[in-house]
């Protein structure tokens, strides 16, 4: 079993380290959405069940907002998050 503490503290690092590149990943860069990606994807099934326009505030600008800004605000929600996971994993044997 892996000491909970040290789990917490991977699964922080993991996250911060990691969202970038899943978003990176997902389609959410600094440059906007890209085209084909599962971003787009989002955006578009977004835009149709809005009527047309994508949410201030929703689940896909929030995404871009943070692949454009590098997550910065988000960092500490996102390092808890993985903490939280990773101390929960510690205890799957």
């Amino acid at each position: 079993m892996v000491d909970p503490g040290t789990a917490a503290i991977a699964g922080g690092v993991a996250a911060v380290v990691g969202a970038p590149l899943l978003l990176g990943a997902a389609g959410f860069t600094a440059a906007g959405i890209a085209a084909g990606s599962i971003g787009a994807k989002m955006m578009s099934a977004a835009a149709v069940a809005n009527g047309g326009g994508v949410a201030a505030g929703g689940l896909v600008a929030g995404l871009q907002a943070a692949g454009a800004a590098g997550l910065s605000g988000a960092t500490a929600a996102v390092a808890g998050t993985g903490a939280v996971l990773g101390w929960m994993a510690s205890f799957i044997s």
